[in-house]
C-alpha cells in the first residue's frame, strides 16, 4: 500500500515507523524542518504519567504506550525517555491534584501519599503551607521530544520512507487521495494520514466542528541557586493543584526547567502569535505562586509557544474522509500515547479497520 503522511510530529513520525515496519511505501512531508519547533511536539520535553484523573482509558492504555516506546528504542538504538516519577499537589478539595490521586486509587495503582511537611522536607522546592498533601508515583517521567524526532527521521530516511522537510501542504483531495505541495507538486497515494497538528483545518476545514485550534506557552525557568539541585532530581510534577491547571517538567538530560499551566491557553490560529508577548513568561510565572514559594527568584530563561487542537471533551480524535484519515492526538496530551498511535493507526490503514484504531485512541472505555 502506499501512502502519505502530513506532518511530521511525533504522531506522523510513528505512523510512517510502523507504516515502514509493516512493508508500506511511505511518503512523509513536513511544512518545516524535523523537529519543527513550532509544532506541539517540537518542544524539549513532555511527560509520561500514569495518573489521568476521570480519564480511566487513557490511564489503562499507558501500559501499552511503554512498550510501543520500548519497540521504538529498540528500533533507533536510544532510549529518550528519563523515569524521574511524578508527584501530584493538592492546594484546595477537589482539584486536579486530588482528582488524578483518586484516580489512582481506583485503579489500584501504588502511589507514596505524604503530608504538607512530608512533601516539602522530600521535594524543598514546595511550601508545605499552601499545600494539603503530595503523591508521588514512579511510573512516570519526561520524553525527549527533539531527539525522538531527529533519530526517527533518520531512521525513516535508512528504511527507505521518503521524508521531505520544508514541504508545505496546500490543499488536499480526500477523495482522490491527492495532496499538492506548495511548490506546485501533486502526489497521489493509496491512503493519506492527515497529522498535522493545529494546522489541520486548513487542508480539512469541516473538521472544524469537531476540533478548536488554541495557542498557549511554556515558559523556561533558572531557579534559585540553592533549589537547583533539588530540581535537576526532582520529578515531574503532572499537577500542582489549586486553579491554574499547572505542570511542571525538570531540567532532565540537558532540557530546561519548563513551566506551563492550561489557563493561560487562548482560541488561535496557528501561526497567529507564535512570538511570546513582553513580559509572558512572567505571567506564567507567577501563576505558580503557591505552590512554590520565592517565585520572583525564579529567572525567565526562554518563553515557547505551542499551538494545539482540542476536542470539546479532551479525547483524541480520528476520523476518515475519503482516502484520507485524520487523526488529531492532542487535546494537550496526546505525546506520551505517540509510539503508540503510530501502531494503532498503521494497523487500522493496513488492515482495513480504522474504525478499532479509532476507538481506542478515543479511550473512552
Amino acid at each position: 500500500m502506499n501512502i502519505i503522511v502530513i506532518g511530521a510530529g511525533i504522531a506522523g513520525l510513528s505512523t510512517a515507523w510502523a507504516l515502514a515496519k509493516k512493508g508500506a511505501v511511505v511518503a512523509l512531508l513536513e511544512q518545516g524542518p524535523i523537529p519543527n519547533p513550532l509544532s506541539a511536539s517540537g518542544d524539549q520535553h513532555r511527560i509520561i504519567r500514569r495518573a489521568y484523573g476521570g480519564k480511566g482509558g487513557y490511564q489503562k492504555r499507558i501500559s501499552e504506550a511503554y512498550d510501543a516506546w520500548d519497540e521504538m528504542w529498540s528500533d533507533i538504538g536510544a532510549k529518550h525517555l528519563v523515569d524521574t516519577g511524578f508527584l501530584l499537589l493538592s492546594q484546595v478539595p477537589g482539584d486536579e491534584g486530588e482528582e488524578y490521586r483518586d484516580g489512582l486509587i481506583e485503579g489500584g495503582y501504588a502511589f507514596d501519599q505524604m503530608t504538607p511537611q512530608e512533601t516539602e522536607q522530600r521535594f524543598p522546592f514546595v511550601d508545605g503551607k499552601t499545600i494539603r498533601f503530595g503523591a508521588f508515583s514512579p511510573e512516570g517521567g519526561v520524553l525527549l521530544c527533539q531527539k525522538i524526532a531527529a533519530d526517527l527521521r533518520d531512521w525513516l530516511r535508512a528504511n527507505d520512507v521518503d521524508v521531505r522537510e520544508k514541504s508545505k501542504v496546500t490543499s488536499l483531495e480526500p477523495t482522490e487521495g491527492r495532496v499538492r505541495l506548495e511548490n506546485g507538486e501533486e502526489l497521489t497515494a493509496d491512503r493519506v494520514v492527515v497529522t498535522a497538528g493545529a494546522w489541520v483545518l486548513g487542508l480539512l476545514p469541516q473538521l472544524s466542528v469537531s476540533l478548536t485550534t488554541y495557542r498557549t506557552a511554556v515558559v523556561y525557568l533558572r531557579p534559585p541557586k540553592d533549589l537547583r539541585t533539588a530540581w535537576e532530581n526532582g520529578p515531574t510534577i503532572l499537577d500542582v493543584g489549586g486553579t491554574v491547571d499547572g505542570y511542571v517538567l525538570p531540567p532532565a538530560a540537558g532540557t530546561g526547567l519548563k513551566f506551563g499551566a492550561g489557563i493561560h491557553k487562548r482560541k488561535s490560529g496557528p501561526d497567529t502569535d507564535r512570538v511570546a508577548a513582553p513580559g509572558e513568561g512572567e505571567t506564567l510565572r507567577n501563576h505558580f505562586s503557591p505552590p512554590f514559594g520565592r517565585i520572583e527568584e525564579y529567572a525567565v530563561e526562554d518563553v515557547a509557544t505551542c499551538a494545539y487542537t482540542f476536542t470539546a471533551d479532551e479525547h483524541f480524535f480520528v476520523k476518515e474522509i475519503g482516502k484520507a484519515v485524520a487523526v488529531s492526538a492532542c487535546s494537550g496530551h496526546g505525546y506520551k500515547f505517540g509510539a503508540a498511535i503510530g501502531r494503532r493507526i498503521a494497523s487500522g490503514l493496513l488492515e482495513n479497520k480504522v474504525d478499532t484504531a479509532r476507538i481506542w485512541l478515543e479511550a473512552r472505555d
